[in-house]
């Protein structure tokens, strides 16, 4: 069944906050050392950054209303980990985007082919 146009922009405007929040260059940072270093505290993202602690804990906040990040209380620390599945969200949003320019760039192509003969 071929997608319509509503339903392709509803599941992109459900994409839209995962991609919000990776357009932030500290978050983007964030991100990075949660994928690379695992599940870490607030003080260890902290260190290194170019930003305040609660800088980062405003960041960690914005990235867990997107669904990228969860945290869980250890003792006095609130460790923070990276939520992969919305990751693979955004993954397949962008390769949806890339097969429907595939598809565009085909059709640009099969008309200027047959406007030619």
């Amino acid at each position: 069944m071929p997608r319509t146009l509503a339903s392709t922009a509803a599941k992109f405007a459900e994409a839209a906050p995962i991609f919000a929040a990776l357009g932030d260059d500290t978050r983007l940072h964030i991100v990075a050392r949660l994928c690379g270093d695992g599940p870490l505290s607030i003080v260890q993202l902290a260190v290194g950054a170019s930003v305040s602690r609660q800088a980062v804990t405003k960041h960690l906040h914005a990235l867990e209303e997107a669904g990228l990040a969860r945290s869980s209380r250890v003792g006095r620390e609130r460790i923070w980990e990276l939520q992969t599945r919305r990751l693979s969200d955004a993954r397949r949003y962008l390769d949806q985007i890339s097969q429907d320019w595939d598809a565009a760039i085909a059709r640009l192509k099969a008309f200027v082919e047959k406007s030619e003969e």
